[in-house]
């Protein structure tokens, strides 16, 4: 996926062209790029091969990736929604013929776009490519097959003839799996950095499920701007695919991240998405339907109470209504209520806690908040508390509040005002403007290079540049990267 460019105008081709060389230059070292025809509703479906030493190739089936965002998959399944036998047929035996006639020998994937306009057709795909190693969305295809493709491969390596003929492999209910990234799916789906702080997943499948989580992180590893920032694979499988997509949404519900941002609301989103529901899914399925799939409500009163409270040093909620053995907020004859302050995004929180009588927790919230009714808490939230953050969990959302250090001085002045920051660690690959150039909104200025992706820099306002980084430069989470000599505000840069 990387390098692709959709052009849909002849004054568009010669940026795309060098937008994709670039882009494929830093990736593979070769900038050398096709021009292909575009199917208006694609399905990438995708045959898993498997070769030995003696001349014997089978599949196992396909898959279907076509939940997808910048050319990336983000939710496979096996097996494909709507598959006919005519299409199964067609594919499974072309992919297999493909395996043979190069002698393949392991695990392999020979993948297909399908012309889905007119539903599933035998006569409607073509092939893309091989992929000749064991591919990351593996797990759905050994969980409907009920195999160990990283046994076969070994067996195989060693010398042993496939473990079974193709008439044994059989399709068993349906299997899901979402790829959980270090990402900001309200920003363009733009990759994100940090240490994860807190890392837990859930601690048993969903009642009629089975369930596998594979990762190679936990608690206090870091995200770093160098390599593609998946976290994780939640892989769930069902009787059917119904049930299947509903155990991947309670999974993914009970999945706690904090200290980066993270995809899994929006992974929520798209597992009860109709259109994705109904299996009527293609590669541009979450491009139409991005606003609804990234939107994320604001937080409840209710969350918001539960970070004042885990803010105020109120600490574990008391066993004991005992006053000598919880102290917390005790004075004689009453109750000694704490005042606290955090903020989320750009707002500003007060609040009151108190503990009763009977050991609960109370907080008041102040303005803009509903402070008609004080909020009690006996059972703990789920939350997470890292260095001068506390993020509350509402299902798969992670709402991160930020706890004001009253000893820390601001010191928001240094970038000085009319300030354009970089949104993430990355390299500026190219620079379009110089320091007097006069721009206008939507103007592209940079380009920044990060995990493996650009992402344009575009003026926020119109606008004379007083400063802007140089070509070449290597850049940290809010590095400014453009200063301008008249102002209205100080953003952080939105990347495309």
């Amino acid at each position: 996926g990387k390098g692709m460019r959709r052009v849909e105008h002849p004054d568009e081709f010669s940026e795309a062209l060098s937008s994709a060389r670039r882009e494929a230059k830093a990736a593979f070292g070769d900038d050398r790029v096709l021009v292909e025809k575009y199917v208006d509703k694609p399905r990438h479906i995708e045959v898993q091969v498997f070769g030995d030493n003696f001349g014997n190739a089978v599949h196992l089936y396909e898959r279907d990736c076509s939940a997808q965002r910048r050319h990336q998959k983000v939710i496979e399944e096996a097996s494909a929604p709507g598959m006919t036998p005519a299409l199964r047929k067609a594919m499974t035996d072309a992919a297999v013929k493909a395996a043979k006639a190069i002698n393949y020998s392991g695990a392999g994937t020979i993948e297909f776009i399908v012309d889905a306009s007119q539903g599933l057709k035998a006569d409607r795909f073509w092939f893309m490519e091989m992929n000749t190693r064991l591919q990351v969305e593996h797990p759905v295809t050994e969980m409907v097959t009920g195999t160990d493709l990283v046994e076969w491969q070994l067996r195989v390596a060693s010398g042993e003839k496939l473990p079974k003929t193709q008439n044994e492999i059989a399709l068993t209910g349906h299997a899901f799996e979402a790829r959980i990234y270090a990402e900001d799916a309200t920003k363009g789906f733009l990759p994100a950095t940090g240490t994860l702080h807190h890392l837990k997943f859930p601690d048993a499948a969903p009642e009629g499920a089975a369930m596998r989580i594979e990762t190679g992180v936990r608690a206090g590893d870091a995200i770093s701007p160098y390599y593609d920032p998946m976290i994780a694979k939640l892989v769930v499988h069902a009787k059917d695919r119904q049930a299947a997509l509903e155990a991947l949404g309670a999974a993914l519900s009970q999945t706690e991240i904090a200290g980066s941002t993270v995809n899994t609301a929006f992974l929520v989103a798209l597992a009860v998405d109709p259109d994705f529901a109904a299996g009527d899914v293609d590669t541009s399925l979450i491009a139409r339907h991005q606003p609804a799939l990234t939107e994320v409500a604001p937080p409840s009163d209710e969350t918001v109470a539960a970070a004042a409270l885990a803010a105020s040093g109120a600490g574990a909620l008391p066993s004991s209504s005992d006053p000598w053995s919880s102290l917390a907020g005790y004075a004689h004859f009453h109750s000694v209520a704490r005042r606290t302050r955090l903020k989320f995004g750009e707002i500003d929180i007060a609040a009151r806690v108190s503990m009763r009588p009977d050991g609960r927790f109370q907080v008041a919230l102040d303005e803009p908040y509903d402070n008609a009714n004080a909020h009690d808490f006996r059972a703990t939230p789920r939350l997470a508390r890292w260095p001068g953050h506390i993020t509350v969990f509402e299902g798969a959302v992670g709402y991160t509040f930020t706890v004001p250090d009253p000893l820390a001085r601001a010191d928001e002045a240094a970038a000085g005002a009319g300030s354009l920051r970089a949104p993430m660690p990355g390299l500026v690959k190219l620079v379009r403007a110089a320091k007097g150039d006069a721009v206008i909104k939507g103007q592209p200025l940079l380009i920044l290079e990060a995990m493996k992706m650009e992402h344009t820099i575009a003026a926020p306002h119109d606008g004379v540049i007083a400063e802007i980084a140089t070509e070449g430069a290597q850049v940290t989470d809010g590095t400014v990267l453009v200063r301008f000599v008249e102002d209205q505000s100080a953003p952080t840069a939105a990347a495309s």
